[in-house]
């Protein structure tokens, strides 16, 4: 990169806005740090203000603002506190904005850093999927570069031909299948927290190695292709892919298939955005194809794992749906982490949520938000009535 790059994280103290901080400091002299955010975690924010040296450091808790400010005294680091202060730091003017605030807090940062008219790497999945149409279109009107931070999705735009995407016939998704792969029906329905949050190939939070077990996570990633890519939503398929090597495919009109493969490590994706639309090295695990020897696929099962049937009703059906679906996929999973809801009532429940529940669409993020409220409100009614 021949120039310097200023560079905001909304998210930092989380593992994705940690693994960029990481790849930073391999190369502090290509990167100025404008503004690091976090939710409520003072103590990681300031020790990363410390080491980084931003020129603001925000708290998005507003009571946490004095020991924020306290514990940044004399680095020179300028400290603020809440939603709006968020915002603004979205909007900074960073070269380059890392957007990792984990859920619906995360909406009005990413719009306002789309806004702003520069380049944002997406981390957070609920932008698109709760409001893509009102981001894309934001990104369009400012000149925005989108860079998707996902796997899948960064796969995806590094074997995509945005000069001529009329040559493509497909997008191949590839899901690692979660832990329950190969369990029945009746295994999956004793199954406990612990087992569904045990993923077989990449250390994720809680919420979303759940996510990954019902394969909505894999519903939320094609809602999220549809946005990010110019195909219509039937051109946008999901193969089962245990290895997690090949993180997805493009399919042209010749008959050709691209694809990106690399070892599952967060850091070769974020390091693909950071250095954009140059390279950076990393200190990530190199593929070795002979020790992996093979690379199996599958058809997902839409009995087992109804998620994902219920995620493409959700895209189709367009307006609010999406929204609706992420909202109450968030409240039902919370249920089950705390042992109040069986694993296969998730799906359930959000199905339940989604035929019961028709709003019109929304025309800006603070209907979005309204949408997701009352979503939640009524998924938490109805996990109420599942509860073990």
């Amino acid at each position: 990169m021949s120039e310097r790059r200023s560079v905001t994280i909304l998210g930092a103290t989380g593992s994705v806005g940690r693994s960029t901080l990481d790849l930073i400091a391999g190369e502090r002299d290509k990167y100025d740090i404008v503004a690091l955010t976090a939710g409520r975690d003072v103590a990681a924010l300031a020790e990363l203000a410390r080491s980084f040296r931003p020129q603001l450091a925000v708290i998005g808790e507003e009571a946490a603002y004095p020991a924020l400010r306290d514990a940044l005294a004399g680095t020179g680091v300028e400290a603020q506190a809440g939603e709006a202060a968020t915002i603004d730091a979205a909007g900074a003017g960073a070269d380059w904005t890392m957007a990792a605030i984990v859920g619906t807090a995360g909406l009005k940062p990413v719009m306002r850093a789309l806004e702003d008219g520069r380049t944002l790497a997406l981390a957070n999945k609920e932008a698109l999927v709760s409001a893509g149409a009102l981001m894309t279109r934001a990104a369009a009107a400012s000149g925005a570069t989108l860079l998707p931070v996902d796997s899948e999705h960064n796969a995806i735009y590094q074997c995509f031909d945005r000069a001529h995407p009329t040559s493509v016939r497909r997008i191949i998704l590839t899901a690692s299948g979660g832990p329950f792969r190969c369990r029945s029906l009746e295994a999956m329905r004793r199954a406990t927290p612990a087992e569904a949050v045990a993923h077989p190939n990449w250390s994720m939070g809680a919420k979303i190695s759940v996510d990954s077990a019902t394969l909505m996570n894999k519903g939320l990633e094609l809602i999220e292709a549809y946005h990010l890519f110019p195909v219509g939503e039937e051109a946008i398929e999901i193969v089962v892919h245990p290895q997690s090597v090949i993180h997805s495919l493009v399919e042209y009109a010749d008959g050709s298939v691209l694809a990106q493969l690399g070892a599952p490590d967060m850091r070769i994706p974020i390091a693909y955005t950071l250095a954009w639309p140059e390279r950076m090295e990393t200190k990530c695990e190199r593929l070795d194809l002979v020790r992996i020897g093979t690379l199996g696929f599958e058809a997902p099962d839409l009995e087992r794992f109804p998620a994902l049937g219920l995620a493409r009703t959700a895209l189709r059906e367009g307006g609010a749906k999406p929204a609706i679906l992420n909202a109450a996929n968030e409240i039902v999973v919370a249920a089950f982490l705390e042992s109040r809801l069986g694993f296969l009532d998730i799906a359930s429940v959000v199905g339940e949520v989604l035929a019961s529940y028709d709003p019109d669409a929304p025309s800006s993020i603070d209907e979005v938000l309204e949408i997701d409220r009352q979503a939640r409100r009524i998924a938490a009614d109805a996990a109420g009535k599942f509860s073990l």
